[in-house]
């Protein structure tokens, strides 16, 4: 039977410690919606954010942390045909102020449509670390906010040579990286060029190159450009601040239009005096890796998120879980 009222970790005021009540009611799931018992919350560096600066929360206040849950399905919303109680699940909640979502709470709400059922042989734990970190580079490489490279699913990608293309990833050992990585090699890009983490594991992930994050930017764009040559149109940034974001704007080419989307969307202030020119310019993307705010690819890639998991777990593609990833991204 599930209670009326349940413990929750409360934001109560800004840059302080969270609150435990014990008092706060049970959301109760809408059309399209389960209700779940919360097994597993992530908290991210957003999270952190938002506690200390009102990241998201500031005019919702008390409110509930993390979009990263997983948990046991408890009751059905109308028209729910998906899972069934019972059913372990992962999904990711909305950022609107006052969400119902969030998991630092014995019970929520989440939405069918971004949600995953855990497949045979992962964990909770497993499931917890997929959602913030695998969203944002998912929405980055295939949404019109960012690279606008057609999902393998689309219709698009059907005319879309992904064999010919090159794409280049800043941050290789970001958890954001690595997931940005196997989305690229399970979608079919020829050439993945990666700065910034172990060889050997990218490699195992799908990227064609690597090369050494450190020494000047000078010298990092130099070995970037001896690989990717003048002809580079994409480039995915997971970690840079806008201090060094030059860095992936420079290496795009400089005749043809080519676009940079970065996880870090602040104003490049003086750095932007160190982009060379380029005669068609270039398009800079910020992409928001929210599920909700970008529903027309998300749904579809939860849909998939089962089968990928279970048909890549053995193979050179798999999508890596990492239980160290939270406060990495």
């Amino acid at each position: 039977m599930v209670p009326q009222t349940q413990k929750a970790l409360l934001v109560t005021e800004l840059g302080k410690p969270l609150i435990l009540v014990t008092d706060h009611p049970v959301p109760q799931p809408g059309p399209g919606q389960v209700l779940i018992r919360v097994t597993v919350a992530g908290p991210n560096p957003h999270d952190h954010k938002a506690r200390d600066t009102g990241l998201f929360i500031k005019d919702s206040l008390p409110a509930i942390l993390t979009n990263d849950v997983v948990g046991e399905v408890v009751a059905l919303g109308s028209g729910v045909t998906k899972y069934s109680p019972g059913d372990h699940i992962v999904g990711q909640p909305g950022f609107a102020p006052g969400s119902t979502q969030n998991g630092f709470q014995e019970y929520a709400v989440l939405d069918v449509n971004f949600t995953a059922k855990i497949p045979e042989g992962f964990t909770d734990d497993d499931g917890a670390t997929l959602p913030t970190n695998i969203i944002a580079p998912l929405v980055a490489l295939f949404d019109s906010s960012g690279l606008d490279i057609p999902a393998p699913w689309t219709a698009e990608a059907k005319t879309f040579d992904h064999k010919n293309t090159t794409l280049l990833v800043l941050g290789g050992d970001s958890n954001c990286g690595r997931f940005g990585v196997q989305l690229a090699a399970l979608a079919g890009i020829g050439r993945i060029v990666v700065v910034g983490g172990d060889e050997a594991e990218l490699k195992s992930y799908g990227a064609t190159d690597t090369i050494d994050r450190h020494g000047s930017p000078e010298e990092v764009s130099a070995r970037i450009r001896e690989i990717v040559g003048d002809d580079l149109l994409y480039t995915y940034d997971a970690i840079n601040p806008p201090a060094t974001q030059f860095i992936g704007i420079n290496a795009l080419s400089s005749t043809k239009r080519g676009r940079f989307a970065r996880l870090l969307p602040f104003p490049l202030g003086e750095a932007e005096a160190q982009i060379k020119p380029k005669k068609e310019g270039y398009v800079l993307c910020n992409p928001f890796g929210s599920s909700h705010v970008n529903p027309e690819l998300c749904k579809p890639f939860w849909e998939r998120v089962p089968d990928i998991l279970l048909k890549r777990r053995s193979s050179r593609l798999s999508i890596r879980l990492s239980r160290g990833w939270m406060w990495t991204r």
